[in-house]
């Protein structure tokens, strides 16, 4: 059965796209075959705005490839391993979006995961430099506060480097935060519209639910257990799996309709807005999230902080160290390495 998110994306594309206008997009998945990818990687195949679905991982993304590929819908499935595969499967692709990398266990820390999966960000950055320097990249792989600018760095390096074009993929934490205050109000979460600014961990992660669409009247001890709930449900996943893994499929439904918002974007579609991790001077720190218009070359404007009240400003203000510390061992990954 088709999921919530595809049957909407499909409705939604038939409205405002011509046939002849899906047929050309290419999206490439670099960790296609692991507990992000596949479940991603299906709910794009089930998009009709995307013509060519390119799968990259080390093992097993032939078959991941062959499976995908009797699903009744248009987008052509490749299945690539193998780093000497790698710049063939990225080779002119319009969006990218890497879930590569390796899984938190309990106990661990976004940090924790750091050496490995840097040097994975980093190489896949140094084959987008050289075979789709115009994609539009999403990262997904953790930490994002380091991972984004580790990408930025190297295609800096390569002299490819656009601003306009990375994403740090915080799409998820927007998701969890409507869904939990979805369930504490009782209304539907895809009726309810809340702005997630700053990073992606921890207390870098700033829930603005002063400005939650409808509104919420909570007393300040539920704000404070429910912003505390949003910056640690990774943590709560990773706990209830009890080793088994980390969030994969709430991260596989997030990242999908970030990648399709890019998808949409790039097809002209005027009315796209993400909360996205990017290069940023909003604020002291040098990449932030916050609301996005997306247009066809990536950000067409960082539509800027939403109006904090007193208590999200002083969660901005813990964000802020913790960010920049992120950012900067990021940037010194690449420097040393």
């Amino acid at each position: 059965m088709f999921s919530r998110l595809s049957v909407s994306i499909a409705k939604q594309a038939g409205k405002n796209f011509s046939t002849t206008s899906q047929n050309n997009v290419k999206v490439a998945v670099a960790g296609a075959s692991g507990g992000i990818g596949q479940p991603l990687s299906l709910l794009l195949k089930q998009s009709p705005l995307i013509s060519e679905l390119s799968l990259y991982d080390i093992v097993h993304t032939p078959g991941v490839a062959a499976d995908l590929s009797h699903i009744d819908t248009p987008a052509k499935v490749l299945g690539f391993n193998g780093a000497e595969n790698l710049e063939t499967a990225l080779k002119n692709a319009d969006v990218v979006i890497i879930p590569a990398g390796v899984p938190r266990k309990p106990g661990m820390t976004r940090d924790d995961l750091f050496n490995t999966n840097a040097g994975i960000v980093r190489d896949l950055a140094v084959a987008i430099s050289k075979v789709c320097p115009n994609a539009l990249v999403g990262i997904i792989t953790n930490p994002v506060n380091s991972c984004v600018p580790i990408a930025s760095e190297v295609l800096k390096k390569a002299g490819t480097y656009d601003p306009n074009r990375i994403f740090g993929v915080s799409t998820l934490d927007v998701v969890r935060a409507q869904a939990f205050i979805g369930e504490a109000t009782n209304t539907n979460p895809l009726d309810v519209k809340i702005p997630v600014i700053g990073g992606h961990s921890g207390v870098t992660i700033l829930p603005v639910l002063s400005q939650s669409v409808p509104s919420v009247n909570f007393s300040q001890d539920k704000i404070k257990a429910l912003t505390e709930r949003i910056q640690e449900a990774g943590t709560e996943v990773v706990k209830a799996k009890a080793g088994a893994g980390s969030a994969t499929l709430s991260m596989a439904y997030a990242g999908a309709r970030f990648a399709l918002s890019l998808v949409k974007a790039l097809k002209g579609d005027p009315n796209v807005v993400e909360c996205s991790y990017v290069r940023s001077d909003v604020t002291a720190a040098t990449y932030f999230a916050t609301p996005l218009k997306l247009g066809k070359n990536g950000v067409e404007k960082n539509l800027g902080l939403p109006k904090l009240n007193a208590f999200e400003q002083t969660l901005l203000e813990a964000a802020i160290p913790e960010l920049q510390k992120n950012i900067k061992k990021g940037e010194d990954f690449v420097k040393n390495n």
